[in-house]
């Protein structure tokens, strides 16, 4: 079965939020499962302008986009404005429900429990957010993990975090051998900061 996973972005997301996990995905479907298709989508499909400056044509609108089996919410470094969205909350919660896996990186948690989602589960974010998420209630948020699960909903903590977050899900979708295997095209192995400098 074809699965399509897509990426929600917005003016501001970080960037490494979505194109991590998606080329784990990509690197998944390299590797064998070429039917799968990932893709991005946003409220209007018109250009945005991520974190760091990158400028991104999403390839869907909310109206436009096809209905994924998986949707990432990645964070940004201020969620509040997205977190009192109501369409993008909408778009979220609709979708997600139809959904095989939600997942959320970083502070992409927040759209997922202000959307309610999150509501009720056991989430985490970025370390530098997680007071802010205990303050929205609601959840139970977690510190010190790379990525949580909890029912089809996964969060994760931080940027890069989300690359874990996605091989752990192409794992449960594939094999924990395929998942190595896109680890070891990805040539994903993080040492220690310093660690590998010769």
């Amino acid at each position: 079965m074809a699965l399509k996973t897509a990426f929600l972005v917005f003016d501001g997301v970080a960037e490494l939020d979505f194109v991590a996990p998606k080329d784990v995905f990509f690197a998944s479907s390299y590797l064998g499962h070429q039917e799968d298709v990932t893709y991005t989508v946003s409220a209007t499909g018109e250009p945005i302008t991520c974190l760091g400056g990158l400028k991104l044509l999403p390839d869907y609108s909310f109206a436009t986009a096809p209905r994924p089996d998986i949707l990432f919410v990645p964070g940004t470094a201020d969620p509040s404005p997205h977190v009192q969205n109501r369409q993008l909350l909408e778009w979220v919660k609709s979708t997600s429900a139809a959904c095989l896996w939600t997942a959320g990186v970083c502070t992409g948690a927040a759209i997922l429990l202000a959307s309610g989602v999150a509501v009720g589960k056991r989430i985490t974010t970025h370390w530098g957010a997680l007071e802010e998420l205990r303050k929205m209630g609601g959840a139970t948020v977690l510190d010190g993990v790379r990525y949580v699960t909890d029912g089809n909903l996964i969060t994760s903590a931080g940027v890069t975090a989300g690359i874990d977050q996605a091989l752990w899900l192409v794992g449960q979708l594939y094999g924990a051998a395929h998942a190595h295997e896109v680890q070891h095209l990805l040539d994903y192995y993080p040492e220690p900061p310093y660690a590998a400098v010769v």
